[in-house]
């Protein structure tokens, strides 16, 4: 026994050191620097449902008024307590489920084939990735997606080679938690039966009968308990949300047959040059050679993997009403174990290029991640998330130095402060709620968009006595500060847009967050600051 325990710890030490080393560098990269991109519209949404649902335990089904299921809010609600910083506790949950993807990429790709090196050089692509550093440093779904993907694959790869039950209950508690995350885990229930590709097939039609049924029984246990877990949301009072808001995102399937083309090339186009800026795309040259590479040893593991990885790619680009980078998330992990398996290469020479390829994509994914964690306004992002996290309404430049502002003028006084924000619902004014978290004394409301006038909320919020004030973003502020009665506080300017693209041309080249005081009288200096 002694001897079996040494020979195991000989072989696999350098791999454990490795393995740890990596994740240390994982975690570097996902830490560092986390608050330099403001919070996001989403992100401002989820964590202020976590807050909510922490303060009051009858709303833990909160999010399914908006047709979003709630686990991820419900990983946030211990960070929270642990965490001062609300946003920094919802990125948190992302980061320990990129660790997690990590170590199922790690997983996956050593049960396929067979191979240390192979295992490892998939968790390193993971690990640095620009793709995966950037979204795993959001409090967005998208991270936690993906690491039940990757383990709902893994045990039901496991399921279909051993047949032992245990696999399978993991296989359906995985995929329970990917259909509890969003809405896409129904690939992962539509994929889960290529995974038979891997039993173990006797000869013989009444033994291949009875493996089949083996396998049906099996998989219906996983079915069953990911479903019976995802059922839970029965429980809230808006489950029949999910569905129909589910509808606002995807068109009808008779899309297929009267316009099959539009968006769908446009999309799949968009899919690999988001893959080609932020993989970096040197990955994807090196998915090719690991295809070729593995045609025929590992074909069946190179088959399933690429559906994994293109099918949904596929369908969304050809249903998707809205389509981000943040949508294909939870396919990449299948793409870096393909183009790690390139280097299940035998020649010594081509062994030589590959590692040569590989060095190229560290020296690519280190140099966009240099500037992503220091300066992201100089990283190379693709427009549409540049536009969202760093340009537009979207981003929340301004919002916590807004907060710490009205916090610090609520200690000065007893008197009541209220907070009027463009728009109901979204970055403001749920940002701005994250950062207050619900002090008894400040009151956030919404106000609409585009003001011309003052609301009349907010005069006679004034005339009442309280403190009030008003955040907007500059481009739906339309009205004129000094007739109105404002007095600018201070602008807190978003990322310069590119010159030359649609934003630039129709809305000017900077967005700011205006924050104004509502005052008795109009300032005249007002103009000059502005």
């Amino acid at each position: 026994m002694m001897k079996k325990i040494k020979e195991f710890v000989d072989d696999w030490k350098y791999v454990a050191v490795l393995s740890l080393l990596m994740i240390f560098l994982a975690l570097g990269l996902r830490l560092y620097h986390l608050g330099i991109i403001p919070v996001f519209a989403d992100e401002a949404i989820y964590v202020r449902w976590a807050q909510v649902m922490r303060a009051e335990p009858t709303l833990r089904f909160l999010p399914l008024s908006d047709g979003k299921q709630p686990l991820f809010m419900w990983l946030v609600i211990p960070f929270l307590k642990i965490i001062s910083d609300p946003l920094f506790a919802g990125r948190a949950t992302s980061i320990i489920a990129g660790i997690g993807t990590m170590v199922g990429v790690f997983a996956l790709s050593y049960y396929f084939f067979k191979s240390k090196k192979v295992a490892l050089i998939a968790s390193l692509l993971y690990a640095i990735s620009p793709f995966a550093v950037f979204f795993d440093r959001m409090a967005l779904v998208d991270s936690l997606l993906a690491m039940f993907g990757i383990w709902t694959f893994f045990f039901a790869a496991l399921t279909a080679g051993t047949l032992r039950l245990d696999f399978a209950m993991l296989t359906g508690f995985a995929l329970g938690g990917a259909l509890l995350t969003k809405s896409p885990a129904l690939f992962f229930s539509i994929l889960l039966p290529s995974t038979w590709i891997f039993s173990n097939w006797p000869k013989g039609k009444t033994a291949k009968a009875i493996q089949l049924l083996k396998l049906v029984s099996l998989f219906f246990v996983s079915y069953l308990i990911g479903y019976g877990l995802y059922n839970i949301l029965r429980l809230g009072p808006n489950f029949h949300l999910v569905g129909s808001r589910n509808q606002d995102y995807i068109l009808p399937i008779s899309h297929l047959w009267t316009n099959p083309k539009d968006p769908f090339i446009s999309l799949i186009v968009k899919s690999f040059e988001w893959i080609k800026v932020m993989g970096p795309g040197t990955v994807l040259f090196m998915a090719v050679v690991g295809i070729f590479v593995n045609r025929r040893k590992h074909f069946k593991e190179i088959v399933v993997l690429a559906a994994w990885f293109l099918l949904p790619i596929l369908v969304q680009s050809e249903f998707a009403r809205v389509y981000t980078a943040r949508y294909i998330v939870f396919t990449l992990p299948f793409l870096f174990i393909i183009a790690a398996s390139s280097f299940m290469i035998e020649s010594a020479f081509y062994s030589k290029i590959m590692i040569f390829i590989l060095l190229i994509f560290v020296y690519q994914a280190l140099i966009f991640n240099r500037l992503l964690l220091t300066n992201p306004q100089e990283a190379k992002l693709p427009q549409g998330e540049r536009s969202g996290y760093l340009e537009e309404w979207t981003s929340g430049y301004g919002i916590k130095e807004v907060a710490d502002y009205i916090k610090e003028e609520q200690s000065k006084g007893p008197n009541k402060i209220v907070v009027g924000t463009e728009g109901y619902f979204g970055t403001l004014p749920d940002g701005l709620q994250m950062y207050l978290n619900a002090d008894p004394k400040i009151t956030v409301i919404g106000v609409g968009l585009d003001i011309r006038e003052i609301p009349i909320s907010l005069i006679e919020s004034r005339d009442a006595g309280n403190e009030t004030f008003l955040v907007i973003n500059n481009s739906r502020f339309k009205g004129d500060p000094e007739e109105l009665g404002l007095e600018l506080i201070s602008a807190y300017p978003k990322a310069l847009r590119l010159k030359g693209t649609r934003e630039f041309n129709t809305k000017g080249p900077q967005e700011s967050l205006l924050f104004f005081k509502v005052v008795d009288k109009p300032s005249s200096s007002l103009k000059n600051k502005l």
